[in-house]
């Protein structure tokens, strides 16, 4: 079967996390994507982004071919400029002024190949004061708000437990690609996608930062419960915690009876959304004293019989020992030639016909002559390269 996106040419020329996720997104579902490294004189750190065997890098750089290619020699360009003409989209996630160094800025790829998209991932925009500092995950959290709303109240700054802005930024980058080559079937001609770690936590602070640009709101922490949905947080049981979301007075009424504190829930201080915001503390400590009566797993039951969301919190082992998960099948197995079967987790969407590709990582330089033959390139010409130590 023909993958979706397999008339899809990329060169991948991103590292660490933000830009391989994007590229990611598009080998996942098929298309033809080259993972180009640095030659070994050129990247004697052997590649950013932790150890090529390690989990980050083979879950990242999954469904890729690689080969390298160096950029900075004037044949490595040219090699890869040749390629520009054939590809259909370029992603990279240098510093602004790298890709214009190297010459693999938008306007020097259009010139070769009017049908180029190009993806840019930065840590703060591609101009601005801001544009040459290095870009970093934690930063763009901090910069962005997130880590002033995660945590518990009054306990300071912290971040999230996973790159949010990386992940973001890279997913943000591949929704532009796509929004591109959708509009390039019309027009005929590309365009330069640029996304920046700083605008991508902006826009998922969503709701959060929208009370302030319409309210003038600040958030605030609010730790394990919900900022504005009551009540909606974190409960002891008897054996465990429990998340319950129940905001609004239809879904409070449910908790109520579930609980069985139709007593309390006549108290004048909660007897509306708008007072049980106010009074959060006593809600909380009203539904506390009584799922601690029971187990986890027994108001998970309860809850949800009843209509209310209520789940419990795992840890990282007991999320791929559930039943829906596990149904669900988000682990699946790639076979890598030299490590074996390896365990990555799938693409989370869920295309009807067609299962996500599931090739391993590619060994560095792997594919360097078959890319580089489909190009175009003469056995004569690769072996010059190689003599150039230009791949």
């Amino acid at each position: 079967m023909t993958m979706p996106l397999a008339r899809f040419t990329v060169l991948d020329l991103t590292r660490v996390r933000s830009g391989p996720t994007c590229v990611r997104q598009l080998a996942d579902w098929g298309a033809n994507v080259i993972k180009i490294e640095a030659t070994d004189e050129v990247d004697t750190g052997k590649g950013l982004g932790g150890e090529r065997d390690g989990p980050d890098f083979q879950h990242v750089h999954r469904n890729k071919r690689g080969m390298t290619l160096n950029l900075k020699s004037p044949e490595g360009l040219a090699a890869f400029r040749r390629m520009v003409a054939k590809a259909d989209v370029v992603v990279e996630n240098y510093r602004p002024d790298v890709k214009t160094r190297l010459g693999v800025d938008y306007d020097s790829l259009a010139a070769i190949n009017p049908r180029i998209v190009l993806g840019s991932i930065s840590g703060f925009g591609q101009d601005g004061p801001y544009a040459k500092r290095p870009g970093f995950d934690q930063i763009a959290q901090g910069m962005g708000g997130l880590m002033s709303v995660t945590g518990l109240p009054g306990q300071g700054p912290v971040r999230a437990g996973i790159p949010v802005a990386d992940l973001t930024a890279g997913l943000y980058c591949a929704l532009g690609i796509m929004v591109a080559l959708l509009e390039r079937e019309v027009t005929g001609k590309g365009r330069w996608v640029h996304v920046s770690l700083l605008e991508a936590m902006i826009a998922m602070m969503d709701f959060q930062a929208t009370r302030w640009t319409m309210k003038g709101e600040v958030p605030k922490q609010a730790g394990n419960d919900h900022p504005t949905t009551i009540p909606t947080g974190l409960f002891r049981s008897s054996d465990g915690v429990i998340n319950i979301a129940g905001g609004g007075q239809v879904m409070w009424e449910r908790i109520v009876k579930v609980l069985g504190i139709e007593e309390q829930a006549k108290d004048p201080d909660i007897a509306t959304d708008k007072l049980r915001s106010q009074n959060r503390a006593k809600v909380n400590a009203i539904i506390e004293a009584i799922t601690q009566t029971d187990t986890a797993a027994n108001w998970v039951a309860k809850f949800n019989r009843e209509g209310v969301p209520c789940g419990p919190v795992y840890a990282m082992d007991q999320v791929f020992a559930d039943e829906q998960v596990k149904h669900l099948g988000l682990e699946m197995t790639v076979q890598h030639p030299r490590l074996g079967a390896l365990n990555v987790v799938r693409a989370p969407m869920q295309i009807a016909g067609v299962d996500c590709a599931r090739n391993p990582t590619p060994e560095r330089g792997q594919h360097t002559d078959q890319v580089l033959a489909e190009f175009g390139f003469s056995a004569a010409e690769i072996a010059a390269l190689r003599a150039a130590k230009a791949v």
